[in-house]
C-alpha cells in the first residue's frame, strides 16, 4: 500500500453529484495538482474533514468544473490512510477527464473493492464488517438493509469473539498449568473443561441456526410458480413484478422455458421462477420445458401452485397441487382470475403431510387479492428477533467457517469423554478457534480475501 489509489465512485450515468476517490500517501498532493480553491491555501494546508470549494482542472490545467473538496489524513479516515475527495457534477465527461488528470499527477487507477481491502488491512474494518459493506450496497429490501448495518457495526463480530474469546481462555489456562507448573495456578479439572466446550458448541449452533434466515436476506428465497398451461402463471408473475416481462396469451403452453426475476414482495426478496405449465408434452420442447419446471420446484424454498379459479378443476390441477405438496417445501395454493368468478372458497385441511401454508384467491390481472398473497409470504419469513440484528451469518464462507469450528469443538469433546489428555482436547480447541479467527480476519488467507473482495465494485 506504497502507492495512491483513485477512481469514480458513483455510477457512470447523468446525476446531480459525481465522487472522485482517493487513498494513499499522495492523496492530499495529488488533489493539489488538479484541485485550486476559490479562497485560503491548497487542500495541503486545510484541515481534515473540511469542505474546501474551488476549481477542478484537466490534465492540462483547464477548467472542467467548481466542485467541493475534502481531505481525511492517516489514520483517521476510512481506508487508515490519507485520503481524499472530490464531490463534482455528476457528468460522466467531468468525472472521466479529472480522473486522467489524477493519474497524470502520479495515481493509479483502483481496483474492484481497493479502497476497503485497504481498510481492512490498516486494521479500520474486519472481515465481518468488511462483508458487511457489500450486503448494504447490494441490500434489495429493508430487512437486509438493518442485517448489514448492523453487521457493519459489529454485531456479527461480537458473537465470534466472544465464542472465540471462550475457547482462548481455556487454551490460556491449560498452557500455563503446562508451563508453569511450580506457579499456584489452578489445574484443569474434567467438569470444567466439559462445560467450556458444551457452552462453545451451543453458542456455534445457535450462530449457525441464523444462516438460513442471513442468507435469504441477501440471495433471495427461490420461489416457483407452477400449474397447467394457461392457469395464470405468467400473468402472477408479471404483476408480482409490476410489469411485463412474461410473454401472455390465451393460446395454451405459451412459457416454455423457465423465467426468473427478483422481487421485493412482502418484505421478503422472492427469486421468482415462471414454469412451463404442466402436462403431457406434445413436442420436445415441451417436453424440456416441463422437466425444467419440476427442476425449479426442486430447487425452490417457495411453491406458488396456481390453479384456474374461473375453469373446471383438472386432472392437470391436482397433478400440480401433489407436485407442490410431495416437494416437502412451504407452497400456497393460489386460485386464479377472480375478477372473472369472484373469491373461491379453497380448503387447506385434508392433506396428507405437507398442506399449503396458505390458499389465496386472486386476479393477477386486477390485483385483488395480491394483498392476501402478500401477507402469507410475510408470514412464511417473519422478521428476526431484535437481538439478531446484524449478527446473521449471510455467506457460504461464514457459515462454512462457524461449520469447521462446531466440527472441532465436538471433537475435543468426545476426545475428553475418551479419556484422552488435556493436551489433544486443547489441539481440537485451537483448531476450532483458527476456523472462527477467518471469520474476523485474524487467521484468513489471501486468496480467501481476493474472493472476498471480487464482489466490490470500483471505488468502494
Amino acid at each position: 500500500m506504497n502507492d495512491t489509489i483513485a477512481a469514480i465512485a458513483t455510477p457512470l450515468a447523468p446525476c446531480a453529484i459525481g465522487v472522485l476517490r482517493l487513498s494513499g500517501p499522495g492523496a492530499v498532493r495529488a488533489v493539489d495538482r488538479v484541485f485550486a480553491p476559490f479562497r485560503g491555501g491548497p487542500m495541503g494546508e486545510r484541515s481534515d474533514r473540511t469542505l474546501v470549494y474551488g476549481t477542478l482542472h484537466d490534465r492540462e490545467g483547464v477548467a472542467i468544473d467548481h466542485c467541493l473538496c475534502t481531505v481525511s489524513r492517516a489514520p483517521h479516515s476510512y481506508t487508515g490512510e490519507d485520503t481524499a475527495e472530490l464531490q463534482c457534477h455528476g457528468s460522466p465527461a467531468v468525472l472521466a477527464l479529472g480522473l486522467e488528470a489524477l493519474f497524470a499527477a502520479g495515481v493509479r487507477q483502483a481496483k474492484p473493492g481497493e479502497f476497503t481491502r485497504r481498510a481492512f488491512l490498516s486494521g479500520k474494518l474486519d472481515l465481518t464488517r468488511t462483508e458487511a459493506v457489500a450486503d448494504l450496497i447490494h441490500a434489495e429490501t429493508p430487512a437486509a438493509v438493518y442485517q448489514a448495518a448492523g453487521q457493519l457495526g459489529g454485531a456479527l463480530a461480537e458473537v465470534v469473539d466472544g465464542i472465540y474469546d471462550r475457547l482462548r481462555d481455556l487454551c490460556a489456562h491449560f498452557h500455563a498449568v503446562l508451563d508453569y507448573p511450580d506457579e499456584d495456578i489452578e489445574p484443569f479439572e474434567i467438569e470444567e473443561l466439559s462445560s467450556s466446550l458444551s457452552g462453545a458448541a451451543a453458542a456455534l449452533d445457535a450462530l449457525a441456526a441464523t444462516y438460513r434466515r442471513g442468507r435469504l436476506l441477501n440471495e433471495g428465497a427461490p420461489c416457483a410458480i407452477v400449474g397447467r398451461p394457461n392457469a395464470g402463471k405468467s400473468t402472477l408473475f408479471n404483476a408480482l413484478l409490476g410489469y411485463e416481462r412474461a410473454i401472455v396469451t390465451p393460446i395454451p403452453g405459451t412459457t416454455r422455458d423457465t423465467v426468473e426475476e427478483r422481487v421485493n414482495f412482502g418484505g421478503v426478496l422472492l427469486r421468482l421462477i415462471d414454469t412451463a405449465g404442466l402436462r403431457e408434452a406434445g413436442d420436445e420442447a415441451e417436453r424440456l420445458g416441463v422437466e425444467r419446471s419440476r427442476q425449479a420446484v426442486a430447487r425452490a424454498e417457495l411453491i406458488l401452485a396456481v390453479t384456474d379459479g374461473a375453469g373446471e378443476f383438472t386432472r392437470e390441477d391436482r397433478e400440480a397441487l401433489e407436485l407442490a405438496a410431495s416437494s416437502g417445501k412451504p407452497w400456497i395454493w393460489i386460485a386464479s382470475k377472480r375478477d372473472l368468478t369472484g373469491p373461491t372458497a379453497l380448503w387447506t385441511t385434508g392433506w396428507e403431510g405437507n398442506a399449503p401454508a396458505a390458499a389465496v384467491s386472486l386476479s393477477a390481472k386486477t390485483g385483488e387479492g395480491l394483498e392476501e398473497l402478500e401477507q402469507a409470504v410475510s408470514a412464511l419469513y417473519p422478521e428476526p428477533p431484535a437481538s439478531q440484528a446484524g449478527a446473521m451469518l449471510t455467506n457460504a464462507r461464514q457459515a462454512e467457517a462457524v461449520g469447521r469450528a462446531r466440527t472441532a469443538v465436538e471433537r475435543g469433546a468426545q476426545a475428553l469423554k475418551a479419556g484422552l489428555s488435556p493436551d489433544a482436547v486443547v489441539a481440537d480447541v485451537e483448531e476450532a478457534m483458527s476456523a472462527l479467527g477467518e471469520l474476523t480476519g485474524r487467521t484468513v488467507s489471501e486468496d480467501v480475501t481476493a474472493r472476498i473482495f471480487e464482489r466490490f465494485c470500483v471505488g468502494k
